[in-house]
């Protein structure tokens, strides 16, 4: 199972933020370290040739090993100045190797004269480049007896009427760069760490802030899986999150409606079920007692017998009804007219229509609809059933048919004493009838009907009028 949400954010957030602080802090530090040594390297290269531009290559070659024991007068005053360039430029060294890379001069380092100068090994080819008559820096910093980081300038010693360098000034500083720089590494480190510490208490709260209401969603779904229909979902702030809450509130009322819908029908059918049953039980026994007895009498055997199937007729309606209403039925559309619909129900109760002495009168507009004509003119009948039953006998029922925007209204009105306010309310609930005989699934099933096709039923009553509107969409 993998890791909680509010983990995934924050590693989201915080892994791709370290390495991206990381990745800029390396390469600014970087740049700026090679920048500051280029510059540094520059500075010595200048230093180097001020230093060589003081050196006179006729001095430099009468001083030989031994005269930095008991000085010279040419050793101390090239000893002098190369000491005043040095504490003057705040140098670490100064010094003059000739050619075979022997000191002459070593202001700062101490060496003596004809001594081998140990640096020269490190920056071979930086020396050679000096003594092809180049002015060079080391490409490398090295770190001296003392701890500290230091940096090497050179620059070649031009005998000018031999036409050749004849000696090299090396130059070496402290690169006090790195300690302004390590400072500012640590105060990005620093700001680094801070920075982490602000994305992390947000990506806390933004976590929080996500998974909290997710979670909440969460448990009412878990709720909803037991079976705990009755708690509502509480509604989110955010648009997404709130939308979601929003159509689960809307699955968890038509699913507590359906719940609640399918216990009525239950109780409705065991309770239907159950008076036919008992009929037949009652009139299975007459019938039973009538044919035992010493002279059973025929009419009243087939009069219980008429009972019993009559009973049976009830019982296969109410079956027929409840799978009716239960079951989803795939709707066959296809393109008819309302006319046609309304037609079709009164040609189909025409016999009833006439035994009960009620005239069927049909007023409809064209209007054309895509809809499943069966079970449509199924709900119509279902409707004017109970509008012939309702009517008195003389009495008339109209059915009528117009345009209303992007509906067409089927509308079956009649004339009996309408329906009290109280049971209004009810008419569309499974199993709530009137009628001794009836199952009380007749409105609720044409209204099912005319939703599966985007379209609704609804009633208006009183006294001596009742109309029932059943909507559909207008065909495109």
């Amino acid at each position: 199972m993998g890791g909680s949400l509010r983990t995934r954010l924050l590693l989201a957030v915080l892994v791709p933020a370290v390495a991206l602080f990381a990745a800029f802090g390396f390469v600014g530090y970087r740049l700026s370290r090679q920048v500051l040594e280029d510059e540094l390297g520059r500075s010595l290269g200048r230093v180097a040739g001020m230093a060589a531009a003081t050196v006179n290559p006729s001095t430099l070659a009468s001083i030989q090993p031994g005269d930095d024991r008991v000085p010279t007068r040419s050793y101390g005053n090239l000893l002098r100045k190369l000491e005043e360039l040095r504490t003057t430029a705040g140098l670490r060294r100064v010094a003059v190797v000739d050619e075979g890379r022997r000191v002459k001069v070593d202001a700062g380092g101490g060496l003596p004269v004809g001594a081998e100068l140990p640096e020269l090994l490190r920056d071979r080819l930086e020396v050679d480049r000096a003594f092809a008559g180049e002015a060079t820096a080391s490409l490398v910093l090295f770190e001296g007896t003392d701890g500290k980081t230091y940096k090497s300038g050179y620059a070649p010693v031009r005998d000018e009427e031999a036409g050749r360098t004849v000696a090299v000034v090396v130059v070496e500083a402290e690169a006090d760069f790195f300690r302004p720089l390590r400072a500012l590494g640590r105060g990005f480190a620093g700001l680094l760490g801070v920075g982490l510490l602000l994305l992390g208490a947000a990506a806390v709260g933004t976590a929080a802030g996500l998974s909290a209401p997710l979670r909440r969603l969460m448990e009412a779904a878990l709720r909803m899986g037991r079976g705990d229909l009755a708690t509502p979902v509480r509604a989110e702030r955010t648009r997404e999150i709130g939308t979601l809450a929003q159509e689960l509130e809307a699955m968890r009322v038509q699913l507590e409606g359906r719940d609640r819908q399918l216990k009525m029908m239950l109780a409705g059918v065991a309770h239907e079920v159950r008076n036919p049953l008992g009929g037949m039980e009652l009139f299975a026994g007459l019938l039973d007692e009538e044919l035992c007895g010493a002279a059973p009498s025929l009419d009243e055997a087939k009069g219980h017998l008429v009972r019993v199937r009559s009973e049976l007729r009830y019982l296969t309606r109410i079956v027929e009804d409840f799978l009716a209403f239960a079951r989803e039925q795939p709707l066959a559309l296809a393109e008819v007219d309302g006319t046609g619909l309304l037609g079709a129900a009164a040609a189909h109760l025409a016999g009833e229509a006439q035994e009960r002495g009620v005239e069927v009168e049909v007023d409809a507009a064209p209007g054309r609809v895509r809809v499943d004509e069966g079970l449509v003119t199924a709900a119509l009948v279902n409707l004017l059933k109970n509008a012939l039953q309702a009517s008195p006998p003389g009495g008339r029922v109209v059915l009528r048919g117009r345009r209303e925007g992007g509906l067409y209204a089927l509308e079956v009105e009649d004339g009996g004493p309408g329906i009290p306010e109280a049971e209004a309310t009810r008419v569309f609930e499974p199993f709530f009838t009137t009628r001794e005989k009836g199952t009380g699934l007749g409105l609720p099933l044409a209204r099912k009907i005319a939703e599966a096709h985007r379209g609704g039923l609804e009633m208006k009553s009183r006294p001596g009028q009742t109309v029932l509107t059943f909507r559909l969409p207008v065909a495109e």
